[in-house]
């Protein structure tokens, strides 16, 4: 057994989640990205954790899958993003954030901020070049949220350990 963080992320709707995988591709720098579009909940849980993670996963998959608003692109600063909504979502995080508080890092106690990155580690003024060409014509819509994912963080490429299909 590895003692290499756990990831938990939000899996989107298929005809979303293809837009932000193709924009990531197209915007950022190339080998500067090891994996696709994600909405991160937890960034770097213990090892430890893994049984009790999968299990409230599991428990949570009983849940309809969740209506999740693109409201905006935002900038990053040397990168570009599009900030999401999704009460429910936030609401379920808390809820994990007790029952693992004295196991998370100061990145994972924070209040859940949701969105999807598709440009970092660029300069300020391509970013805000990218900000301005992203923000024009857009207009916020209704996503879903179809399953929670579990990663193990390898240094690199994610290993992916568990699908948990919310339902349609």
């Amino acid at each position: 057994m590895t003692d290499a963080p756990l990831i938990v992320t939000l899996l989107l709707d298929e005809p979303t989640q293809a837009r932000f995988e193709a924009e990531r591709r197209a915007l950022f720098p190339a080998g500067r990205t090891a994996v696709g579009a994600h909405v991160t909940l937890f960034h770097a849980l213990p090892a430890t954790l893994r049984d009790d993670v999968e299990h409230v996963l599991g428990a949570a998959a009983d849940r309809e899958a969740m209506a999740v608003r693109v409201e905006e692109v935002r900038s990053l600063g040397r990168g570009a993003a599009y900030r999401l909504a999704c009460p429910p979502l936030v609401e379920l995080h808390a809820g994990w954030q007790d029952r693992w508080r004295e196991h998370l890092t100061r990145q994972d106690a924070q209040p859940l901020a949701l969105h999807v990155t598709v440009q970092n580690k660029v300069g300020a003024d391509e970013a805000r070049a990218t900000v301005e060409r992203l923000r024009s014509g857009f207009e916020p819509w209704e996503a879903r949220g179809v399953a929670l994912e579990l990663w193990r963080y390898d240094g690199g490429p994610w290993t992916h350990l568990r699908r948990c299909d919310l339902r349609t």
